[in-house]
């Protein structure tokens, strides 16, 4: 009813106005059908278990994006993903101050953070094992604040503030966060930093590559992703890109009666990259 009043008594502006809304709807209809029949004709030439193998590699080739640098010829593990790719020395530097909260923490401390679950759990066990040496000490304590930061890091979704992680947090690993892990986003004429679903998997990757250099190119997948607040599924995609081999965790201190946690090893050589296991199971759905 308004289009006929506009028709029959609008001003030119507003005739031109309705004449291009017109205009620009007839070319979506036109656009959407020509989509549709372009799919259905890739669908018929293709086949659909095609397009599906298709997907499914694309996740894993789109996970790949976001993983640290990889040395496919490295000769020990601790040179497939270096320590200076996930920290600068800069950066690690900057760790000192910090971390010298768990340099000097007591078991009492660790007793009282763990019922306070003001770590996430990775970082919490851990502690309970730093090194007497006091060099190692250090080493481990800085990098178990930097894991900690970023998966804390990693629950936020839009960030609105300068320094999200506290006047505590050193600006250069501050400035990190927000350059290599967060999207830039538009909303209300203002640009936002966004941890979207990939940067959410870039934090994963970087954390499990520092896992790793803490505890000896074998970790816990399971507590990670309980840390992560990840579906399983997804872990276990990002770990095996990664080149993990991955396991049930059998035997081990603190898990006998617990089959159902996953253990990922990297070690050398490389397993050869497969597809995502989504792919078994779209196959299936089909």
């Amino acid at each position: 009813q308004m289009d006929l009043c506009i028709e029959a008594f609008g001003t030119s502006k507003q005739k031109r106005a309705l004449n291009t809304r017109r205009m620009n709807a007839v070319g979506n209809d036109i656009l959407n059908t020509a989509v549709t029949k372009a799919a259905a004709n890739i669908i018929d030439a293709k086949g659909v278990t095609a397009l599906i193998q298709d997907v499914a590699q694309d996740d894993v080739q789109n996970i790949s994006i976001f993983l640290p640098p990889c040395n496919e010829d490295a000769d020990k593990p601790e040179n497939v993903y270096k320590f200076e790719d996930i920290l600068s020395p800069a950066e690690y530097e900057a760790l000192r101050v910090p971390a010298a909260v768990f340099v000097n923490i007591t078991p009492e401390e660790i007793t009282k953070k763990t019922e306070d679950k003001s770590h996430c759990s990775f970082v919490l066990e851990e502690l309970k094992f730093l090194p007497a040496d006091e060099k190692s000490r250090d080493h481990k304590a800085r990098c178990l604040w930097f894991l900690d930061t970023l998966i804390k890091f990693s629950y936020l979704k839009v960030i609105k503030k300068k320094h999200p992680m506290g006047p505590e947090c050193p600006h250069i690993i501050s400035r990190k966060l927000m350059k290599n892990f967060t999207s830039l986003t538009y909303n209300n004429g203002s640009v936002q930093n966004l941890i979207s679903a990939s940067m959410k998997a870039k934090i994963t990757a970087y954390v499990i590559a520092l896992a790793l250099h803490i505890n000896n190119f074998q970790i816990d997948l399971t507590n990670l992703q309980n840390d992560m607040k990840l579906q399983e599924s997804r872990m276990m995609d990002i770990a095996k890109a990664m080149r993990l081999k991955v396991s049930k965790a059998k035997g081990l201190p603190g898990l006998e009666n617990d089959q159902n946690h996953k253990l990922g090893t990297l070690s050398i050589p490389l397993p050869v990259q497969k597809a995502s296991g989504n792919q078994r199971k779209r196959k299936k759905m089909n």
